[in-house]
């Protein structure tokens, strides 16, 4: 979590500029993650990723208001949370 809080929700949530709505989903997307292990927070990233009505439209408004979206951070979560960083996490 400390990398999705650096790289996209913390600068949403301390923003003066990111608006409400934009802040609420950033912290529900939050609360739904930190109910999950490792594992099920890199599927909820990759889930959101791929795409469902409501993550494609709120990933368009994190864009809209000039702020990185999870696509953004794909590479860099690809190399670091990759099966062998899973694999130590679930033992």
């Amino acid at each position: 979590m400390d990398f999705l809080h650096e790289r996209v929700f913390d600068p949403i949530l301390q923003s003066t500029t990111a608006s409400e709505t934009l802040k609420r989903g950033v912290r529900l997307t939050i609360v739904r993650m930190e109910q999950r292990d490792a594992n099920g927070m890199s599927d909820y990233f990759w889930h959101a990723v791929k795409g469902t009505d409501p993550s494609i439209a709120f990933a368009s408004r994190m864009r809209q208001e000039g702020f990185d979206r999870f696509e953004e951070a794909i590479e860099e979560f690809r190399v670091r949370f990759n099966d062998r960083w899973l694999r130590q996490k679930s033992n």
